[in-house]
């Protein structure tokens, strides 16, 4: 009781202090006072350093105060409060400390976020995809959905992210569960198809839903990847968006194929005058047993990414966009994220897996709670051996790092989730096993670079690259 009076108590003070901050951010030093505020608000959660340099690059005129700016100018100010209650302060300040002293209590990873998949139905059948290697006859009940969020709060976890299949064939029960549980943050990534007006003002009774649509590029490439005019009806969702002052973001696998295309200054430009406000940016990865190794980023590829993202989202210079590549940024994360450390997977059969790309597990919802899946010898291999390298750039125990990953899987009995043509570990592991071998010295003269104290390893010093 006396904790909830607590949260109650702190929430409201956020919530008045939010409010003063939409009405004055953008005015003259107002992000200033912003920043202040935060520091004060959040404690120890970030460094001062941090803080300091968020002060010296949120000026009048500089990029990412123009850029709030432009979220203030374009984002209707109920939503925008909405957005910052469930995912700033329930998801990202009462969720990570929460978490944090969870995972001390019971010496197990606890996500700072969980994904889980409503349905593996989709309206759509993209390459490379890892929800195409399941059965599209599969569901997470409302109750089952329900129950993940209930028992995950208990845990302090506060946000959550709706993958597939297609998340928005579910809608119905989404905007139900999003209700019911207004102190969490739900982001969606879809493929955007199915958006419509009533979608949309759903999202504005709610508060706290946000949209991550999928997009491998313009117009040639998205439908060669999603299907023949997929393309125009993600341009039609995004201007609908737009009109209905909605923040939104985009979900981009970026290949061997489509890199250049998805960090041009075109793409950007077109992104940002759609309205898009953020990129998540996922390497390809070779999941399943037909998936073959052609649309992975070569290294030199992915090395281009590396310096082009960072390029593209610097305090200055490239565009007024933010960017995360979740293959290369693992230094901002300290390495691999999955295993419970900051999130999850649970497929639409229940299955409790470490990440969205590894489809392995021991535990199923149906027969264990949340807690006693996060506490399956699989995730305590995880909790133990992160991060799997000291150079974040192989942040992965299974692209930069199979051995492991092989290792982790043999010894603690984990199955293959996949529903209809099992990968086995040893299989993945050697399919990956060059690509691997062949990203260590890329990686280790980028992170050499960037860490003059790091003393850059030889090949033969490079542990768990390959068998």
């Amino acid at each position: 009781m006396a904790n909830a009076i607590v949260h109650a108590a702190e929430r409201k003070a956020f919530e008045l202090v939010l409010s003063q901050v939409i009405k004055t951010a953008g005015k003259d030093g107002g992000y200033l006072k912003v920043i202040d505020m935060a520091q004060k608000f959040l404690g120890d959660t970030w460094a001062p350093e941090a803080f300091e340099k968020l002060r010296t690059n949120f000026g009048k005129g500089q990029k990412w105060a123009n850029f709030f700016d432009r979220v203030l100018q374009n984002i209707d100010p109920d939503v925008l409060k909405g957005m910052f209650l469930s995912f700033g302060f329930e998801m990202g300040y009462v969720g990570y400390h929460e978490t944090r002293k969870n995972a001390e209590k019971y010496g197990v990873n606890v996500p700072w976020v969980i994904l889980f998949d409503p349905t593996s139905a989709c309206n759509l059948r993209c390459k490379g995809c890892w929800a195409a290697e399941y059965s599209h006859q599969l569901n997470l009940s409302f109750e089952d959905m329900d129950r993940i969020v209930t028992e995950g709060k208990a845990l302090g976890t506060h946000g959550y992210v709706m993958t597939g299949g297609e998340p928005t064939i579910r809608r119905d029960d989404i905007f139900r569960l999003a209700k019911k549980h207004k102190d969490c943050g739900f982001m969606i990534f879809t493929n955007g198809t199915l958006v419509d007006q009533s979608f949309c003002d759903e999202i504005k009774a709610c508060k706290n839903i946000l949209l991550s649509l999928s997009i491998e590029g313009l117009e040639t490439a998205t439908d060669s990847r999603r299907g023949e005019g997929v393309f125009d009806k993600v341009m039609a969702t995004m201007d609908l968006l737009r009109e209905n002052r909605l923040p939104y973001g985009t979900s981009i696998c970026y290949t061997s194929q489509n890199y250049q295309a998805v960090t041009s200054d075109e793409f950007y430009d077109f992104l940002i005058e759609k309205g898009v406000l953020f990129s998540w940016y996922f390497h390809f990865m070779p999941t399943g047993n037909n998936t073959t190794m052609d649309l992975v980023p070569t290294p030199e590829q992915r090395e281009y990414m590396y310096h082009r993202v960072r390029e593209i989202r610097g305090f200055e210079g490239g565009k007024e966009i933010f960017l995360m590549d979740f293959q290369n940024d693992g230094e901002w994360v300290s390495g691999c994220i999955a295993g419970g450390k900051a999130y999850c997977h649970i497929n639409p059969a229940g299955d409790v897996e470490p990440c969205v790309f590894i489809h392995y597990s021991g535990a199923n919802i149906h027969d264990k709670s949340l807690l006693e899946c996060l506490q399956q010898p699989l995730f305590r291999a995880y909790h133990d051996g992160q991060p799997f390298s000291d150079n974040l750039l192989r942040p992965c125990p299974m692209l930069e790092n199979p051995a492991k990953l092989y290792k982790m899987v043999h010894d603690t009995g984990a199955k293959s989730t996949d529903m209809q043509d099992p990968e086995e570990v040893d299989h993945l592991a050697r399919k990956v096993e060059q690509y691997a071998k062949d990203w260590a010295p890329v990686a280790e003269k980028l992170w050499a670079s960037d860490h003059p104290d790091y003393r850059q390893k030889e090949e033969s010093e490079i542990e768990g690259v390959v068998f």
